[in-house]
């Protein structure tokens, strides 16, 4: 029998602040077990919260970023459930009147996969397995999350990737989080039913929790598609639970059933007042917020004329692309901007991290200088990379390592004559690129290269190198 995919995905991310969502505690990554908390985020009896005006205007940049309705007045609510890792019993988080509603994302097909809702809510500590004994880190508890909730709109494991790695990028733009899934900054919990071909009833989901990779969410898919497959084959009956992924064996397995809205018994939080953000505040959020990221993408495929390969690596990292967009602004040409930064400066680059973070020892001006000389021929291209390595590694100017007699040029006379000298001293060569073995010209290059210290426009010499062999033909 033939079924369909349905699948929501609800992602938690970490938002960037300094200070926890009710306390002053910090949220920086890390730090010895239990020493980024106090009374008010271990829920200790007697303390009181009081909600971080920043972590309200965050959710509020992430929602506008994918196109959602804000809701101007909103509440906190207590989410009831007992877990080692939540001391107090219960969450604080959003129910009925979440901050944001109603937004999407749209994929590359042109498929839009609606977001039902972003709401705020507190992290929970981390729970450590070791040798048989079970250990609670409540450092992260009380970090603000927001929790955006898709529509079960995605249809395929590619499409629920492509839609969290999407996702993933617009919040890094967006400011609000660095989105490390290898940190827990982004966590993925994909629900999955199979329903029969054609028809519209949903089946019985599942939920797989915490997974903290864009490859596993296809990959735990996939297990938790075959799985429900077999045992409608077998004609068994899904059960609702709670899934865990094991990347090792690659497969799915239970942890627990799994609750719905009424088990968690919501009800408004009495410590914490009903909370507004005026619409002009929320149209000044709109208006700082950058340009959104596949708008740029297109923007530099269909204006700027960079290949789509080359304007992908650039606009998939914020860093990046505000580091290539102010070199432009200093007079720099598009197309060796964009080569030297996806060659020369990513070759110094080891890891995506590296990229995301872009720190490089030198400004946008002193790159944009180096790429001028390169536009107007005053350097070849093999010099501006040797340059500019140069330049990463000290972080001084173009002018420090390029001599004047560098910037002199080769004139078209000069040129002329180490054409005509190269094709002297290399008959064999001759021949060979009068019998069409392109290659043969290297070996003339090489002459001319050696001859000129490497100043010689490359292009510009294959072009008389052509011309004078076929007058010899």
């Amino acid at each position: 029998m033939s079924y369909e995919v349905v699948c929501g995905i609800e992602t938690h991310i970490e938002l960037a602040t300094n200070t926890k969502i009710f306390c002053s505690c910090t949220t920086e990554f890390g730090g010895a077990p239990n020493t980024h908390c106090c009374p008010v985020c271990t829920g200790q009896p007697g303390s009181l919260p009081i909600l971080n005006k920043k972590v309200v205007e965050y959710a509020v940049r992430a929602g506008l970023a994918i196109h959602c309705k804000i809701n101007n007045i909103s509440h906190m609510d207590r989410k009831n459930y007992v877990y080692p890792d939540l001391p107090k019993a219960y969450q604080i988080s959003q129910y009925d009147e979440p901050l944001c509603e109603h937004g999407y994302i749209k994929l590359d097909s042109g498929k839009r996969i609606g977001i039902t809702r972003i709401h705020i809510e507190e992290d929970a500590g981390k729970l450590v397995h070791e040798n048989g004994y079970t250990y609670i880190d409540y450092n992260r508890g009380g970090v603000p999350l927001i929790e955006i909730v898709s529509e079960p709109d995605i249809s395929s494991p590619e499409e629920a990737k492509e839609y969290a790695e999407k996702l993933q990028l617009i919040m890094r733009y967006a400011g609000i989080s660095d989105c490390k899934m290898q940190e827990g900054s982004m966590r993925c919990d994909v629900n999955v039913s199979l329903r029969k071909a054609g028809t519209k009833e949903f089946g019985t989901r599942t939920e797989t929790k915490n997974i903290n990779s864009l490859n596993y969410i296809q990959r735990a898919m996939y297990a938790e598609i075959e799985r429900q497959t077999d045992i409608l084959e077998a004609s068994g009956t899904i059960v609702q639970e709670t899934m865990r992924y094991d990347d090792a064996s690659d497969s799915v397995s239970p942890m627990r059933e799994k609750e719905n809205s009424d088990d968690y018994r919501y009800f408004p939080d009495p410590d914490i007042i009903r909370f507004e953000i005026p619409q002009e505040r929320v149209d000044e959020i709109q208006a700082s917020l950058p340009e959104a990221p596949f708008d740029k993408l297109k923007r530099y495929m269909d204006e700027l004329e960079i290949p789509e390969a080359t304007a992908k690596q650039i606009f998939r990292y914020r860093a990046v692309a505000e580091f290539f967009e102010a070199a432009l602004a200093e007079g720099a040409g598009t197309k060796n901007t964009s080569n030297l930064i996806t060659g020369t400066i990513y070759a110094n680059m080891a890891t995506e991290e590296d990229k995301e973070l872009f720190k490089v020892l030198i400004s946008p001006k002193q790159f944009g200088e180096l790429v001028k000389l390169l536009d107007e021929k005053k350097i070849n291209f093999k010099m501006a990379q040797s340059t500019l390595q140069q330049m990463l590694e000290s972080g001084k100017s173009a002018k420090e390592f390029i001599k004047s007699e560098d910037l002199e040029g080769i004139s078209d006379e000069v040129l002329t004559k180490l054409c005509q000298e190269a094709i002297a001293a290399n008959p064999k060569a001759v021949e060979d690129v009068k019998a069409g073995k392109d290659r043969a010209i290297n070996s003339m290059f090489g002459y001319i290269m050696k001859q000129t210290k490497g100043k010689a426009d490359v292009k510009k010499a294959e072009a008389i190198i052509r011309e004078l062999v076929a007058k010899l033909i």
